[in-house]
């Protein structure tokens, strides 16, 4: 079994343009005499790797703490992609619930609605949008607007394409249009 860490570290990660960099400081610190070291954390709910929830782009949207986490974990399918990723790209991986792309990448309005049509419930990059550099509005709202959990700002170096066992849970933030998450990809696991 081998596991690959596929999370950004978080102070060092990408964030998407126009949105403050996460930072932290120390509240209490033994190296001043404190009984213990303290982190007060100061950040975007998507900064670094992080889960979308429909609320993020859907007004009445749910929020990040009811997602369905059976949709969060479970066995995946890493596929290499390169500029636009097409229709015929996402239909070639029908049947899968778990797709996550790795390359530089972006869904556009048409590869998106493919993942509706096949049946997709999780789609993850490398990118800290699924839109890319694209204005995000209509291809969240495409893929949000139809349940499917977006999964952004992986760090997929040294993972090649294959089929893995995801664990991407979200903090459980009351209310929240998004969560940072600890993702992993478990190579050799199978499902219980």
């Amino acid at each position: 079994m081998k596991i690959y860490d596929i999370a950004q570290e978080l102070f060092s990660s990408h964030v998407y343009p126009g949105d403050k960099k996460p930072a932290f400081r120390r509240v209490s610190d033994m190296n001043e005499g404190a009984v213990c070291n303290i982190t007060e954390l100061e950040m975007n709910a998507h900064n670094g790797t992080h889960v979308d929830a429909p609320r993020h782009f859907v007004k009445d949207g749910i929020s990040i703490e009811v997602l369905d986490l059976t949709t969060l974990i479970g066995p995946a399918t890493v596929a290499e992609f390169d500029g636009p990723i097409t229709r015929a790209d996402i239909l070639a991986h029908r049947g899968c619930v778990r797709l996550i792309a790795k390359g530089k990448c972006r869904l556009t309005v048409e590869s998106a609605e493919a993942l509706t049509e096949c049946g997709v419930k999780l789609f993850g990059l490398e990118s800290q949008s699924i839109a890319g550099d694209d204005p995000p509005l209509p291809v969240h709202v495409e893929v949000l607007s139809h349940g499917i959990i977006a999964l952004e700002g992986l760090d997929l170096t040294g993972v090649p394409a294959g089929e893995y066992f995801l664990f991407a849970a979200p903090l459980k933030l009351a209310g929240s249009d998004g969560s940072p998450c600890r993702a992993i990809l478990v190579d050799g696991l199978r499902e219980a």
